[in-house]
């Protein structure tokens, strides 16, 4: 099974990164109702801006926790690549 890292940027402007096996229904329950991060339930809607696809989900987790250590300036960076 393949997992998705992605960025999403908030109504605030903040960003948040997660991992998931299914985005398009991730993205779905970050906007929606009562489902999605706490993060992101005061901060909707949000948008995908940046997404990698890694093949094992220890692969992925290990890539989120590397870009979530990042400053904002290098996840930008991310979008101009």
């Amino acid at each position: 099974m393949r997992h998705t890292v992605y960025i999403l940027q908030c109504a605030d402007g903040t960003l948040y990164t997660g991992c998931t096996n299914n985005l398009e229904k991730r993205l779905r329950a970050h906007n929606s109702g009562k489902a999605g991060a706490k993060y992101t339930k005061g901060r909707r809607p949000v948008k995908l801006i940046y997404k990698e696809v890694y093949n094992t989900l220890a692969t992925g987790r290990k890539r989120e926790a590397e870009i979530k250590r990042l400053t904002r300036p290098e996840k930008m960076s991310f979008l101009f690549k």
